[in-house]
């Protein structure tokens, strides 16, 4: 049955007041999908929903939730019922879950636990976490590179279970540094006799735990890892990053990317309350006000031309229009090649210039099909010379503003997904009106 089918029956039988039909239907959900049923619902709804659920149910669901959504229900829920929920996580998810939570709160948490998994989490809430520690497991499954496989096979026999996504045995000294990694696969299928040392691989790939998650998700996708350990600086092993650790990076990623674009936060609740969303929204929609006063100014500069031949009001729009779209291109293309490691000083000096002789030829193109109807249309043969001119220098402009302006946000500390668009499409605007409305001046002089 599709999502929706769920979403639909769940609200009709809420409707309706059939709470134990609603409980039952929330039981037949997997813990991601009621995590996300419930953030398809208005707040009052969700909140009777979530009284529905089990204590640990409710425990596996908080991992699966959005922020905004995650802080509306731990505001309800004390100390202990929060540290309840470290026997259902993973350390990395609890560890997510404390990073949301008042500095006070988490503490009383942290305080809640025992002394073992206080520890591990402890261990990775000290790592920023949009790093390799941050995201990392500190529930691994080590070996010294002297045992006999038969040795290995035995110990794991002994254990309950494996921790998840486990695909390889990590291999460590007696100092605890990292030396390689036994996939399980050669573990079995190899002779008993040998030693770890002889089958492990020691060119597996490991990430110091500093590394950008960025930098994980790359090459986690690059070298088809399911899992790889974490070190210190001095090659000490400190945990693990499991390959759905890094799905959630590479989603969170690519929400980031859409949301900011339109000046939204990634954690939005998408059924917020009116007036916590408007607050939201109105300082980037405060600043795009800015900026659109400044393509203003310049219009206005140009009020006497425009008086003077009001075609130009008509066919302003397109300049800056086809300006802003050609630079969104580029500019989308810049950041994607940056977010993969493509695109750096060494190769930024070839990627303005194609792109500025790719607007070129799209810009004479485009320049000759709207400077012909221009002057059909208005039977004014230097005004459509005008606008093909300026849309040809608008859409270089663009193309360069859109290659160079992502390292330059980025070298100032700016997320270019975040206030890129905003930049460009005010260069674009004002480029276009500027130039236009100025040629015009001087053609009609």
């Amino acid at each position: 049955m599709e999502f929706q089918d769920h979403l639909s029956e769940v609200i009709e039988s809420y409707d309706r007041g059939a709470m134990d039909e609603t409980r039952l239907l929330l039981a037949s959900l997997r813990s991601p999908e009621i995590a996300t049923l419930l953030e398809s619902t208005p707040p009052k709804v969700r909140q009777v929903l979530w009284k529905l659920l089990d204590e640990e149910e409710e425990n596996k669901v908080l991992q699966h939730l959005h922020d905004d959504v995650l802080l509306e229900f731990l505001g309800s829920m004390d100390a202990q019922q929060i540290a309840a929920a470290a026997d259902n996580l993973e350390t990395d998810d609890f560890a997510d879950i404390l990073q949301q939570l008042p500095d006070t709160i988490s503490d009383s948490v942290l305080a809640s636990l025992d002394a073992s998994d206080r520890s591990r989490v402890e261990a990775v809430l000290s790592y920023p976490e949009d790093t390799a520690g941050g995201l990392m497991n500190t529930d691994t499954i080590t070996v010294r590179p002297r045992h006999a496989v038969e040795i290995v096979l035995r110990y794991l026999r002994l254990l309950k279970d494996l921790p998840a996504t486990t695909d390889s045995l990590i291999v460590v000294n007696s100092r605890d540094e990292y030396v390689g990694m036994l996939p399980i696969a050669k573990l079995v299928t190899s002779d008993p006799s040998v030693t770890v040392r002889e089958i492990m691989n020691s060119d597996a790939e490991s990430f110091d735990v500093y590394t950008p998650d960025a930098e994980v998700a790359r090459r986690f996708s690059e070298h088809d890892l399911i899992s790889a350990p974490v070190l210190d600086a001095g090659g000490k092993l400190l945990g693990r990053i499991t390959i759905d650790d890094v799905v959630d990076v590479i989603i969170e990623d690519a929400e980031e990317a859409l949301m900011t674009r339109a000046g939204l936060d990634l954690e939005e609740d998408t059924f917020a309350p009116i007036l916590k969303a408007a607050r939201g929204r109105a300082v980037w929609l405060t600043i795009n006000l800015l900026t659109a006063f400044l393509a203003a100014a310049v219009i206005n500069i140009f009020e006497d031309t425009i008086a003077k031949v009001v075609a130009l009001a008509v066919l302003m729009p397109i300049v800056a229009s086809m300006g802003g779209i050609a630079g969104t291109q580029t500019l989308t293309l810049v950041v994607r090649g940056m977010a993969l490691g493509q695109v750096g000083r060494a190769n930024l000096r070839y990627l303005v210039n194609r792109e500025a002789l790719v607007a070129i030829l799209n810009g004479m193109l485009l320049a000759a099909l709207v400077g012909a109807v221009a002057a059909v249309a208005f039977q004014d043969y230097v005004l459509g010379g005008v606008i093909a001119l300026a849309m040809i220098i608008n859409l270089v402009v663009a193309a360069v503003s859109g290659t160079l302006l992502p390292s330059i946000l980025t070298a100032l500390r700016i997320d270019p997904a975040l206030a890129g668009g905003v930049v460009l499409t005010t260069i674009t605007d004002v480029t276009g009106f500027f130039v236009f409305l100025g040629l015009a001046t001087w053609a009609y002089a």
